[in-house]
């Protein structure tokens, strides 16, 4: 059976934490039919954060995916995570979607976290609408947020709906296209609203408003705009359909307002995903490489005719087995049949496939483009991951994930728990692309690494309750690096005779330092065969593979080069080894030399805090080696921007909460590496030595 794509909306809501992302979900699901007694984020019961640690904390933490049906549409809806640590999971999200909604809070306006998340859907080119929440909270301020979005995110809000009332006496909203007063009661319930006449007090600004919606609005359609100039006022479909036309080009942002704890406007928000958001079929289609990585100029097309093309974009581990979430934009699935992971190269069959409903779920035998389903039984298949027909491979843009710049050292309490934490650790590697696991060869220890400290208390987190091991955990590490700051020419000789052919390999080099982010390079120019080409790939091997381990302390060393100048060799003890041995030995013997330095990761921090500790949280934030970038007042507090090295950043929002009285936030991601001060890197150097 063919389904009516024009009818689906695959749809993401994100925000900052706490601007109530999880809350408008609920209500969404409860006005669509799918809850009948709605949960509460507050009372830790909320539908769509099943996880305990999510109850816990009040924060999502994984992006749950769930379906629920508005006005003959399907809607797809994914929530995702507000904090800074998971903007992995928003991002990875935005990949599969088609349209968003942007929740802000309507006192705490446009706060970090939404610009960060925000930045990632422009890039991701995926069409928004907005919703300003909370105006029934102290301080709430429909149109200073409508601002903010303007100054902040440099985005074009085009005001849809207007508040009546304002903080404890906010009722309900004006639609501006119809003209009429959405009222509810105290009631609280959802449907518990009257339609009225627009408030004569708010006369005046509702036709101001309503004038510059369709001023905007005809911009799309020169006939319309024409004919609205010559005094001709367009009729309301007209208006809509140019409204859709903007949205979906991105040139502005349909923006409404309400309450969703007190259920009031959600349910035009829910009609302007209908009327506004893109259906599958209207978004650009995501390009498809080759197996090499490189574009084939095709385009996954939505269509169901076409051969299969699907991205896992999540993994989430619960008791039924390992789910993988995947959104299918080409072709169909049917349980049973075998798909190609392009990225392993290897067949995996398709178990059951299944609509979730959050914890619930719903089997299908089949899906299809523009579908997002959860597939149980894959073996293989990671984030990221496309799965398609093995008749007609192609693989749609990989997603790029941030390196790690944070560890710490787990270990299990008792020694029998050791096998069970790697098979746990393993479950939870496949889930999260940012999160990655080693072994210290030297110690045993097991090093998480991951994008900050809430990330690694979280896995840890995970593994003593989720999983039931109990771990120890050392104090955080730092992911420094190393570089060379001087060229150096030099020269090794490797030479080893044993009784039948020796060894001899001589070389002639120099290493250099690069640009920041250049990683490592090797050239030769060796003329007339001193050192024969056949060995050139082993003095590269040799140098890449010492990299892992720096001169000074141990760390990777980065951003170098290494030309081969020249040589010499022996016809007869020289090999490949011997070549290999002797780029090991120059490595140790030249980095020395060329002055190294050590490299700190340095993180982007914004802190938001009130007015009267702005001097004491910038005082503190100097004393912690910080740059101070920006300081944006605005009506709660102010805004600071700073760059700080991670070492700095430990334990930093107890010592925040402290200097602010429990009012300040921050978060932070990572900017870039840069040269450590000396005392700094003496006492990283120090504690190295056993």
């Amino acid at each position: 059976m063919s389904i009516d794509l024009s009818l689906y909306r695959n749809i993401g809501i994100f925000a900052h934490v706490d601007a109530g992302k999880t809350t408008t979900t609920e209500r969404v699901l409860s006005l669509t039919g799918k809850i009948h007694k709605v949960g509460e984020v507050h009372d830790g019961e909320a539908t769509t954060d099943f996880m305990d640690q999510e109850r816990e904390r009040g924060i999502t933490i994984q992006s749950a995916a769930t379906s629920c049906f508005w006005k003959d549409h399907r809607l797809n809806i994914i929530d995702t995570p507000g904090h800074v640590d998971f903007t992995i999971e928003v991002y990875r999200s935005l990949k599969v979607l088609d349209g968003g909604i942007g929740v802000f809070c309507g006192s705490g306006g446009v706060e970090p976290q939404s610009e960060t998340n925000w930045r990632y859907a422009n890039e991701s080119e995926v069409a928004r609408i907005i919703f300003v929440n909370k105006l029934d909270r102290l301080g709430a301020d429909f149109k200073r947020v409508v601002k903010q979005v303007e100054d902040v995110l440099g985005a074009k809000p085009l005001v849809m709906t207007l508040p009546i009332g304002r903080e404890d006496d906010f009722t309900g909203v004006v639609d501006l296209l119809t003209q009429k007063a959405w009222v509810w009661d105290a009631s609280g319930d959802p449907l518990a609203y009257e339609i009225q006449d627009v408030p004569a007090d708010m006369a005046d600004e509702v036709a101001e408003y309503r004038e510059a919606l369709i001023e905007t609005a005809v911009e799309q359609d020169d006939d319309l705009m024409e004919a609205y100039l010559e005094g001709e006022e367009p009729a309301i479909d007209d208006i809509k359909r140019c409204i859709r036309k903007g949205t979906i080009n991105l040139d502005f942002f349909p923006t409404y307002c309400g309450s969703a704890f007190k259920n009031k406007g959600v349910q035009l928000v829910l009609d302007a995903v209908v009327d506004y958001l893109p259906s599958p079929t209207e978004v650009e289609p995501q390009p498809e490489v080759d197996l090499e990585g490189n574009e084939t100029g095709e385009k996954a097309i939505v269509d169901i005719d076409r051969p299969l093309r699907a991205l896992a974009f999540k993994i989430m581990d619960d008791r039924f087995g390992a789910l993988t979430f995947i959104r299918i934009y080409s072709g169909k699935i049917e349980k049973g049949m075998t798909v190609l992971n392009t990225y392993t190269g290897k067949t995996e069959r398709i178990g059951r496939i299944v609509e979730m409903h959050a914890e619930s779920r719903e089997e299908r035998d089949s899906a299809q483009a523009g579908d997002i389903v959860a597939v149980l039984g894959m073996k293989n298949t990671q984030t990221g991951h496309t799965l398609a027909d093995p008749k007609n491979p192609a693989t749609l843009e990989p997603m790029v994930f941030p390196e790690p710049v944070i560890s710490v050292a787990v270990a299990p309490k008792n020694k029998g728990a050791a096998e069970k934490m790697g098979v746990a650790i393993g479950k939870m590697v496949a889930e999260d692309p940012s999160f990655h696991v080693e072994t210290d060869e030297d110690s045993g220890e097991t090093i998480l690494k991951g994008m900050g400290e809430l990330h690694l208390d979280i896995k840890v987190d995970i593994l003593r309750r989720t999983h039931g091991i109990e771990v120890e955990v050392g104090a955080p590490q730092v992911a420094y690096r190393e570089t060379i700051t001087q060229a150096v020419e030099d020269s090794y000789t490797h030479k080893k005779q044993t009784g039948g052919s020796g060894q001899f390999a001589k070389i002639d080099y120099k290493v250099e330092p690069l640009e920041p982010g250049e990683g490592f390079q090797f050239e030769s120019v060796v003329t007339g065969g001193n050192v024969p080409r056949e060995y050139w790939p082993a003095v590269q091997k040799g140098f890449e593979l010492s990299m892992a381990e720096g001169v000074m302390a141990g760390f990777p060393m980065v951003d170098f080069k290494v030309t081969l100048i020249d040589g010499g060799f022996h016809a007869v003890d020289s090999s490949a080894i011997a070549y290999e041995i002797a780029a090991k030995a120059a490595y140790r013997q030249t980095m020395p030399k060329a002055t190294p330095q050590l490299m700190e990761p340095v993180m982007k921090v914004d802190v938001f805090t009130p007015e009267d500790h702005v001097g004491d949280v910038i005082g503190d934030l100097n004393r912690r080696r910080g740059m101070i970038k920006s300081q944006e007042p605005g009506a709660t507090g102010v805004r600071i921007k700073a760059d700080v090295p991670l070492s700095e950043m430990f334990g930093y929002i107890g010592d925040l909460r402290t200097i602010t009285s429990g009012r300040g936030q921050f978060s932070m991601e990572f900017s870039h590496y840069s040269a450590c001060p000396k005392n700094v890197a003496d006492a990283v150097i120090l504690s190295k030595k056993p």
